[in-house]
């Protein structure tokens, strides 16, 4: 699937959460409470991912493990989007640092 019906979709979804909480608490979610939303997501991902490797005891830890994976990349999707990121962009401009960083530490 390509990155922009990700984005599409993700977006679609923030919409009809923004309406929601218009209704609701008068105002939409702000940057900063999609961060702490993040945060929670990436957390309960370490400790899947811990119980993948016998720390701790989650039923259904697989099941669960792409779930959070999806929760924590619609937070970045939004995040990215509420402040004007070209996602991709910056991700392949990104790896192309992290790739040229790894050269550079073989040589």
């Amino acid at each position: 699937m390509e990155l922009q019906k990700l984005i599409n979709r993700a977006m679609d979804l923030r919409n009809q959460y923004e309406k929601k909480e218009k209704q609701l608490y008068g105002s939409p979610a702000t940057d900063e409470d999609i961060a702490e939303g993040f945060l929670a997501d990436v957390n309960n991902l370490v400790k899947l991912v811990k119980t993948q490797h016998g720390k701790g005891q989650i039923a259904q830890s697989t099941e669960k493990l792409g779930s959070h994976l999806s929760h924590c990349l619609w937070s970045v999707i939004v995040l990215a989007r509420m402040h004007n990121i070209d996602l991709e962009q910056n991700f392949m401009e990104t790896m192309d640092k992290l790739e040229n960083h790894l050269l550079e530490t073989q040589e």
